[in-house]
């Protein structure tokens, strides 16, 4: 479930209840629109946090594809070519165990997280470069 259905499914048994209530039609409406600001201004704050997030992760990634080491510099990369490798063996059937669920969800997980930050990266530079 997403954050965004999240907040919807909060406010939802709200509205209903609005629906509900014994009052004027124009009642109904301006109960609606407040309750309709509110949900809005908590979206907004999610997103603002959500992308606070994803710009701390792409300052994460920035600075170890910087660094001076190779390994911090490297271990992502070398991370997901080590899950590629075992995606690929566990496909031919090299391995002698096939992966767990669990080592399909982490290597899920890996890439996702690695795609993410990599995507985030490259709009950051862009993003520098057009403001």
């Amino acid at each position: 479930m997403g954050i965004l259905s999240l907040i919807s499914g909060i406010f939802q048994p709200a509205a209903r209840l609005i629906d509900e209530l014994h009052t004027s039609e124009d009642e109904k409406l301006q109960a609606k629109i407040q309750l309709m600001t509110v949900q809005a201004a908590a979206m907004e704050v999610v997103f603002e946090f959500e992308s606070k997030n994803l710009e701390a992760q792409s300052r994460i990634v920035n600075s170890e594809a910087q660094s001076s080491h190779w390994l911090t510099a490297t271990w992502r990369p070398i991370t997901m070519l080590c899950m590629l490798a075992l995606v690929v063996c566990d496909s031919l059937g090299w391995l002698p165990n096939p992966l767990r669920d669990e080592a399909w969800l982490l290597l899920q997980l890996g890439l996702g997280g690695y795609v993410v930050g990599r995507s985030a990266e490259k709009i950051m530079t862009i993003a520098k470069k057009t403001f």
